[in-house]
Order: C-alpha cells, then structure tokens, then sequence
C-alpha cells in the first residue's frame, strides 16, 4: 500500500477514537468518518508497512446502520466521532470491543467472557446527557467572536452553540457571554500571539438541582465590566455561580487554579441518588448524571454491602463513590492525589452527615501499600482488613504495587470500574493470577455517540 493511492474497502472493525478499520488484501486501514458495514472509497494518506490511514473520498455502499448525524459539524468536530452509527449499533460496537479485549489482552477465555457478560446499559434518551462543557473562544477570519469546539486533534474551533450532547441552558448562556464580550470590547485568546482575554467558557448544570454554573478561564487576573455578565447571566434561570479562572500559561491545560467569584456562591449542588455533592469549578464530576446512577447502583450491587464491610474506593475523586457506598457499609477509606479532590470529599460527607467515611491525600500506588505496613506495625502483625475494594482508576490502569497491595488486603471482592478496557483486561489478568476469578462484568453506555465506555467487573477471592 502507498500513499495517495486510491482504495475500496469494507469497514469491519471501529477504533477508540470512532475511526472505521477495514482490511485490503491483508493490509489494515484505519479510516475516519466511516462505520461498520460502510463499503468506501478510501484515498490513502499515510502508509506504515502493516497498517495505514485513510480519508474517506465516496461511500460506494452505505452500511445500513449509517444514520444521519442529528448535529450539523459531527463530522468537523471532535466530540462525537460515531454519532453517523445508529445507536443500538453504538451499543453492540462498545460491548463488542471490551469483549474482544478481555479476550485478547487479557487471555481470558470467550466462553468464560460471554456466560458472565451482562448487557450493556444504553440510555433511553441519548442526546442533551452532559452537565459540563467547555467551551474554547476565539475569533473567524473576520474576525467575529466565536464558541465551540475544538476539530479532532487540531486547535482550530468549530463554531456551535447547540451542541446536540449538551445542556440546552449551553446556548442562552454563550449567546449572553458573547455579547457581553462584544459589547465592552473584550478579546478572545489567541493562542499563539499569548494575546487576548477570554480563553474558554466553562458551564456546569445540576441534573437533580438545575443550578447552574458559569466559569470565565481568563488569560489574567479581572474581567473588565464583570458587573455588566453578572446582570446579563442573572436572568437565565437557575443561575448560582459566577466565577472567572485565571489562567495566563501558555498550556493546554483549560482551567486555572485561582478561581475568583463574581456572584452567587462559588458551587453547585447536586444528587446522585440520596448522597448531595458541592460542585467547584474544579470538581471532578461525572458528566452524564443519568448513567452514573446506573454506574454506581451496578457498583453497589456488585459490592454486595450488607452494613458491616469495610471499604476502600481506590481513585476517589471528591467521594462520589466511596459516599454512595457508605450509605451500606460499616466503614468506607477513600485514596485520591488530587488534595483539593480530597478537601470536596471531606466536605460533602460532611454535608451528607456521613460519619463512616474517611479520606487519604496521595498517589494510589503510595498510599495503599503504605497503610497496609504501617497497620501491620501497628497492630502486631495483624494485617489491614478489606472485605472490599472498589477501584476507578485514571485511563492508564493500575499500577502493580496497588494490585499487589489490594490482593495481600484480601478482600472477598474488587469491583473494578474503568474507563479503558484495554487497560482493564491488563490488570484483570494480574488479579486472576494471584487468587481471584472474574464473576460478572458490565458495559455502562457514559458517553453515547463517542468512542468510550465505561465497564464494570466483579472479581471474587477463590476459595481454597
């Protein structure tokens, strides 16, 4: 295969980023744009010697699960790369994928794999799901303010104020934001000159609450006229939090660390089942409020709680698990590297008038093992108890020493829930090579229309 060389293909196959995979004559190419069951006229524009990467020129024979994207720049826009795949096929692709890694990445066995296999949980509604967005600003060749998103691993903004996956309330607010801006003279952020004020608009809605929060991340330390965008967001109901972020780095990182208020209170509230959250501009938080509660209740079915468990939530974030948990289990420990994470945590068990549940600063992979040594020393030998350990780990997984530590903790049972799933069959294949066994595992649709899933395992000790 060479460059430039024109090819048809049959796409068999989607990658993580939505990308179809097809085969010509034994040769793989990844292909944006198209989706399973496509017959396309691929021009090649990169060429490796096992694989390559091509455009999509001509749909020779659409597949029948192609469906036309309800947003009008799904194409341009890097946030939601199948959004062309009907979504009961979105649905089969992701559950297909974890299958496939588990099997192949992780060694087990398909037959094992499909008899503990639940369905995966879609969503009924999948569009208008997220509660967070932020939005890049910046201006066109005219030089007219624009919000929107960022095109697939580029930095070029797609304007769209009605993102299709977004809060409704999205729309009002940056027409508002914008208006602001041009009216008092602001300028968007130009990346590469460092010139500029305004350089992403971050918006946050409580699903239960319908409070909602409106962060500036400013290129300095005052927004000029700020009185003026308080005035203007006011009239949007359920507005609660005004606030601007400093960021004057030449980073991609979107958010600052000095938040400023402007008016209301610097939080939100929201629910996730009975357990409350404050909500800070630099919360952690899941974005699809109506899947988490499908996420967390398999989380607490699969821990199996009856009151007297105690509990470690490894990767913790601000508690949204370890206080889901702690309404069942005797006592709940929470492990989270992010200090400000473990502040939030603190707060909202406090909140919540939740008593059982306690919280750690650090790296995982110091923490743990830490605790486990210094309890044996402590209490004559005797080893740190965990009748269950709950595991939610960033994108790249475990490390080993976290494993090890949670596997000499021996708990009956490790629910494990992921973000990655290839990462997910790594560590799954460590913990069932030192005394554990998979008994269930679940996709969770979190993200529909992208190339993500989430997906959740129970793994038990073996008994002797």
């Amino acid at each position: 295969m060479k460059k430039n060389e024109r090819v048809v293909v049959t796409i068999t196959d989607m990658g993580v980023n939505g990308e179809g995979i097809g085969k010509v004559d034994g040769y793989t190419l990844f292909v944006k744009d198209a989706v399973i069951g496509d017959v396309a006229e691929v021009l090649v524009t990169k060429a490796k010697k096992q694989y390559g990467y091509g455009r999509l020129m001509k749909l020779v024979a659409p597949s029948p699960d192609r469906v036309e994207p309800v947003c009008g720049v799904a194409r341009q826009c890097g946030g939601c790369q199948i959004q062309m795949l009907s979504y009961e096929k979105q649905l089969e692709f992701k559950q297909n994928k974890v299958r496939g890694n588990l099997i192949r990445l992780g060694g087990f066995d398909a037959e094992l794999i499909d008899s503990i296999m639940e369905p995966i949980g879609g969503m009924k509604e999948p569009f208008h799901y997220r509660n967070k967005a932020q939005y890049p600003i910046g201006s066109d060749k005219e030089g007219n303010l624009i919000a929107g998103f960022y095109a697939g691993r580029t930095h070029q903004i797609i304007p769209n104020l009605d993102c299709v996956i977004g809060s409704e309330v999205n729309m009002p607010i940056l027409k508002k934001v914008l208006e602001f801006m041009k009216r008092n003279g602001l300028q968007a952020y130009e990346e590469q000159s460092g010139r500029g004020l305004v350089r992403h608009v971050l918006i946050r809605r409580g699903f239960r609450t319908g409070e909602i929060m409106v962060c500036l991340v400013l290129n300095g330390t005052k927004l000029p006229s700020a009185e003026d965008l308080v005035r203007s967001l006011r009239e949007i109901e359920g507005m609660t939090s005004i606030t601007v972020s400093v960021n004057r780095e030449k980073t991609n990182v979107i958010m600052g660390s000095e938040i400023h208020l402007l008016w209301g209170q610097d939080y939100i509230t929201d629910y996730i089942g009975n357990v409350k959250y404050q909500i800070s501009p630099l919360s952690f938080y899941q974005v699809n409020p109506v899947q988490t509660e499908v996420l967390y209740g398999q989380a607490l079915a699969y821990a199996g709680l009856t009151g007297n468990e105690v509990v470690w939530d490894v990767y913790c974030g601000i508690g949204t698990i370890s206080l889901f948990l702690a309404q069942k289990a005797g006592k709940v420990y929470g492990v989270e590297v992010v200090p400000q994470a473990i502040e939030d945590a603190r707060k909202n068990a406090e909140i919540n008038g939740i008593e059982n549940a306690e919280f750690f600063v650090g790296k995982a992979e110091e923490v743990l093992p830490e605790y486990y040594a210094r309890y044996e020393r402590e209490h004559d030998g005797e080893t740190a108890r965990a009748d269950v350990i709950v595991v939610d780990p960033p994108r790249k997984g475990c490390e080993e020493s976290v494993l090890r530590t949670m596997v000499e903790m021996r708990p009956e049972r490790i629910v494990y829930v992921s973000c990655d799933s290839a990462t997910l069959a790594r560590d799954l294949k460590m913990l069932c090579q030192w005394g554990y066994e998979m008994k269930k595992w679940r996709a969770i649709d979190m993200f529909p229309h992208s190339g993500h899933v989430e997906t959740i395992v129970l793994i038990q000790r073996k008994t002797m």
